[in-house]
């Protein structure tokens, strides 16, 4: 994703609870403010996408609880204590944790019903999916774990790539240039703006054998044409970029968008409108959508 508006997530199961990871630059924590939040888990998709915008850099997630990690050297104080003033919260510094280990330690596959699946290359294979990714899950966006990637995944089952020229706008992990590939892209444009998810990314690239894709580095829409462009980013970045990724498009073209709560979708679909982009089909996941528009029709 773009490093620079999107918060990553991960997710994996820890002593038997779901823990939720933001990813960080670095191997290594240093020190950190952690927050834990008495938040239900709808109330805790929310404070994610809230917190985030404040420069949080990780969070933890169970059934009762969010917990938030700050660098302590930068923490906002004022603006998160009048963020959470109407909830339960205990504040503790953490001391450095290499989370990357953490992260890969507990990485499971991802299957989306029988159409895909995602794995680490420590995995056995996944049988009875059409179509299976390996992904190294290294500190970049995608895994399949959050629900926007899924929902990302399961609308691309009903989109016709064959030949088609596709666009991949804050690819992280690769995951969806990769499945576009598969599913019969004559080629695929994945961009980032953080250098450590170009690296995976193409590492990525080289595992699947996706000879199709190219993955930049670059945070500006190119000139296209595109016949499908997949942008799982969020409300703020799709509308800042809505007039340059219809720019993009072929007529008739498609635009698959997630990394929205359900609360984004009339925003987002009223500033479609006004660009000739239609919707065609919503998935809801948690609180969270993925919305497939369809460009002059």
């Amino acid at each position: 994703m773009l490093a620079a508006f999107l918060f990553w997530s991960f997710y994996a199961a820890i002593n038997g609870r779901t823990i939720t990871l933001i990813a960080f630059t670095f191997y290594t924590m240093a020190h950190h403010i952690q927050i834990s939040i008495e938040a239900g888990e709808e109330q805790q998709e929310i404070l994610i996408s809230e917190l985030n915008d404040l420069g949080a850099n990780g969070f933890e997630q169970t059934q009762t609880h969010l917990l938030v990690y700050f660098d302590a050297d930068t923490f906002p104080s004022y603006d998160v204590n009048e963020l959470l003033k109407d909830f339960n919260i205990a504040t503790q510094n953490i001391e450095q944790q290499n989370w990357n280990a953490v992260w890969e330690s507990n990485f499971q596959p991802v299957v989306v019903d029988d159409f895909c699946a995602v794995r680490a290359p420590f995995h056995e294979p996944i049988e009875g999916v059409l179509h299976e990714i390996v992904i190294m899950p290294k500190m970049s966006f995608g895994t399949g774990h959050h629900a926007t990637t899924w929902m990302m995944m399961a609308q691309m089952k009903d989109i016709d790539f064959a030949g088609k020229k596709v666009f991949d706008f804050g690819t992280g992990t690769g995951i969806l240039a990769i499945l576009a590939q598969k599913l019969g892209a004559a080629s695929v444009l994945a961009i980032d703006n953080d250098e450590w998810s170009i690296e995976n990314g193409r590492e990525n690239m080289v595992r699947n054998g996706c000879a199709n894709v190219t993955v930049e580095f670059a945070s500006t829409v190119p000139e296209g044409p595109f016949d499908v462009i997949l942008a799982n980013i969020n409300r703020n970045v799709i509308l800042m970029h809505l007039q340059h990724l219809t720019d993009a498009m072929l007529p008739q073209g498609l635009i698959l968008f997630s990394g929205l709560l359900e609360e984004d979708e009339p925003e987002i679909v009223k500033a479609s409108l006004t660009l000739n982009l239609h919707l065609s089909k919503k998935e809801k996941r948690n609180g969270w959508i993925s919305l497939l528009l369809q460009h002059g029709v």
